[in-house]
């Protein structure tokens, strides 16, 4: 039967894309490929069969949103902007059957491909751990349904898709006087994103991180599986997917719980230049029920006009006090403190915030003080995140140390392998492991009290200076070799690792968990391949 001419003329036009897409991307796959896990990221079936077989496929695929196969630069970038893998593929859903589909449509190719997917949010990822190379990413901004659905009276929450971000979140329920628990220092994140992590901040002491803080989860498993998940309904899924890498699903929807949120906040800085007395003032502030609503801090190194510069946001309580101050050549350490409230109260809060602080040993003439609203105070870091340069690259190192070895940890790293904090701020307060969900996938120290340290670089890849990148690593590096060295207890918050062994230590006793929640959800190792913690072709083999 002789075929319809406009039904050849549509075959040709595909094979035709084809080839200029196969010849594009053999030309452009070594500038674009430059991380140094590119022996780990390539997929074991690489020939030309599979990749046309794998094109092809997709291209078959009816969907509510669509498929793009050229231009797709963006998909191999994050904000750590050190890995670059170019997807073959970038889904944008309009619905959870897109992304079902998509999944389910790998998962019964089955052998016969190397396709792997990935969840991409905002875009905030360090390691191209949101990136899949010659695989399929799927822009989950791009799923705005359902829209957002509020239960308000007793026990409040919100329904949103996993791709909306907080700082959207945090605008709508403002509306209705409410707010979610817990946040993580940046809004500009998607839901799924920090879930599949944690999401802690200076809350995480009262409410736990924002993975305590969800009712409920849509999961898409790695057999393109929709599932609604719970305390109650699905457990084991549930508990995997917090905190869970992306590894067992990609969380499609979340119930976020709320609470009444305050109007405006007391938003105060001391200065400690003795780390004993400010971690056990820290420690003090964790543990008593009369404390602040949000308790960090962070540490300073040999920076010049530091109460200058806060004069900018911050009044200070004895101004001619702390013009005579000087941190030139000196370790500080910082607590940031936050009490919020409503302006009808606004008397009492001053007393009670007066009988707090006359408790702790801060420098007396580095109390600094101010005050701005609520959602002001929770997208603090917006301004400064806009100023970080494109063409820089984020090296962070975000860790979690027992409150026994943090002295320890501290006299070795503040002032000895880290000499100065100008390539970026340096994180540190302590948390209750007793606030946290159990039975998550995340991964912390064995004490109850511990220390998230984050290390915020910004680095200068062609720099040889002390803001290069090649000094920052170093430095990193040295850092994780004396916890290990020392064995500190010390576990990666954001991890990264290249081999197994080294992900298997890093679960300790909980890698039996994670393993067998993997072979049941993602068989096939379908699911975030930038992870690097299983590999596609092992999964086949052992089907």
């Amino acid at each position: 039967m002789k075929l319809p001419p406009h039904f050849l003329f549509k075959q040709n036009d595909l094979l035709l894309k084809l080839l200029i897409f196969i010849l594009c991307s053999c030309s452009s796959n070594k500038n674009k490929l430059c991380c140094n896990y590119h022996q780990f990221a390539t997929p074991a079936i690489s020939t030309s069969s599979s990749f046309s077989l794998n094109y092809l496929s997709l291209k078959q695929l009816q969907l509510e949103g669509y498929l793009k196969f050229d231009n797709l630069e963006h998909a191999a970038k994050d904000f750590g902007n050190r890995c670059h893998f170019l997807p073959l593929a970038v889904l944008y859903p309009k619905s959870v059957s897109d992304i079902s589909s998509t999944i389910k449509h790998v998962f019964e190719i089955g052998s016969k491909t190397d396709l792997t997917v990935a969840a991409r949010g905002h875009g905030h990822s360090l390691e191209g751990q949101a990136q899949a190379y010659q695989g399929v990413v799927i822009s989950m901004e791009s799923l705005q349904t359902p829209a957002m659905k509020f239960k308000t009276g007793e026990l409040p929450y919100v329904d949103v898709s996993a791709g909306e971000l907080w700082i959207n979140i945090l605008k709508e329920s403002l509306k209705l006087g409410l707010a979610p628990k817990s946040w993580t220092d940046y809004l500009h994140l998607t839901v799924g994103g920090t879930l599949s992590n944690a999401g802690i901040s200076g809350q995480a002491f009262r409410h736990g991180p924002q993975i305590n803080n969800v009712q409920q989860l849509e999961v898409v498993t790695g057999k393109g599986e929709v599932i609604t998940c719970s305390e109650e309904q699905n457990a084991d899924l549930f508990h995997g997917v917090l905190g869970g890498l992306g590894q067992f699903g990609i969380i499609t929807r979340a119930r976020i719980a709320l609470e009444i949120a305050p109007k405006q906040v007391k938003w105060i800085r001391v200065l400690y230049s003795d780390f004993s007395i400010f971690s056990n003032d820290q420690e003090h502030l964790i543990s008593t029920q009369d404390t602040f609503d949000y308790i960090e801090g962070f540490v300073i190194i040999n920076q010049t006009g530091l109460l200058n510069n806060w004069r900018s946001a911050f009044n200070p309580k004895d101004p001619v006090l702390a013009s005579n101050f000087s941190s030139e050549g000196r370790v500080l350490f910082c607590l940031e403190i936050a009490k919020y409230f409503n302006p009808e109260v606004t008397d009492s809060i001053d007393q009670n915030i007066d009988v707090i602080l006359s408790k702790l040993n801060y420098i007396r003439s580095t109390l600094f003080l101010s005050e701005v609203s609520y959602a002001e105070f929770l997208d603090r870091v917006h301004v400064s995140e806009m100023k970080l340069q494109e063409n820089v690259s984020h090296p962070w190192l975000n860790l979690l140390i027992p409150k026994s070895r943090i002295l320890e940890f501290a006299q070795q790293v503040f002032g000895k392998i880290l000499t100065d904090t100008s390539n970026g701020p340096l994180l540190i307060y302590p948390v209750n492991k007793s606030k946290w969900r159990k039975g998550t996938s995340m991964v912390t120290p064995d004490e109850d009290v511990f220390y998230l340290i984050a290390f915020l670089s910004s680095a200068m890849s062609s720099s040889t200076g002390n803001d290069g990148l090649r000094h920052i690593l170093a430095q990193n590096k040295r850092i994780l070799n004396f916890c290990e060295e020392t064995n500190i207890g010390m576990k990666q918050y954001l991890p990264n690792y290249k081999t197994k062994e080294e992900w298997k230590d890093h679960f300790g006793h909980q890698w039996e968990a994670f393993a067998r929640r993997k072979s049941t959800y993602d068989p096939l190792a379908i699911l975030a391949p930038g992870q690097r913690i299983f590999r596609r072709a092992e999964a086949c083999e052992q089907q």
